[in-house]
């Protein structure tokens, strides 16, 4: 039997939280042909709080990766709503990470592998993506990271 991202998920012991919603007037995620582009995703901890502050100055990069771990389970409960199913990913094509951070912060990577991490966890071969990681002056709300996320789903 083939060991599917829905199985792989059960394995972690992780539980998807509810989609997160949309902060404004945008869709969390847009469907054209065989690609599925999500909007940026912010890190809810499992209390419904949001994980604020700033990399290097409120937040180390270990708090920071566990951070883009959350954000990244939110782009899993959202790819499950759209798609009806993790196991209808092909693969993970691109993720976008941003930081809010000092500007002597430089472990953007670090933080953003948080994300990466789950979705190689989750899809094997086909989590791994092409990938920018960058850090910023602000994000909305004092938000620590969003996470921008394009899937390929099977036909």
């Amino acid at each position: 039997m083939q060991n599917t991202a829905s199985m792989r998920l059960r394995e972690l012991g992780l539980t998807l939280p509810p989609p997160p919603p949309a902060a404004g007037t945008y869709l969390n995620a847009v469907r054209t042909g065989n690609l599925l582009f999500l909007a940026g995703h912010v890190p809810f901890r499992s209390d419904g709080s949001l994980v604020m502050g700033k990399l290097g100055r409120d937040l180390d990069a270990a708090a920071g990766y566990e951070a883009a771990r959350l954000a990244a389970l939110g782009v899993l409960s959202t790819i499950t709503s759209e798609a009806g199913s993790l196991d209808r990913v092909a693969r993970i094509v691109r993720v976008l990470g941003v930081v809010n951070a000092t500007a002597e912060f430089v472990e953007h990577t670090q933080v953003v592998n948080g994300a990466s991490d789950l979705f190689v966890a989750v899809w094997g071969d086909a989590g791994r993506h092409a990938r920018l990681a960058v850090g910023v002056a602000s994000l909305p709300f004092d938000l620590a990271l969003e996470i921008e996320v394009t899937a390929e789903l099977e036909g």
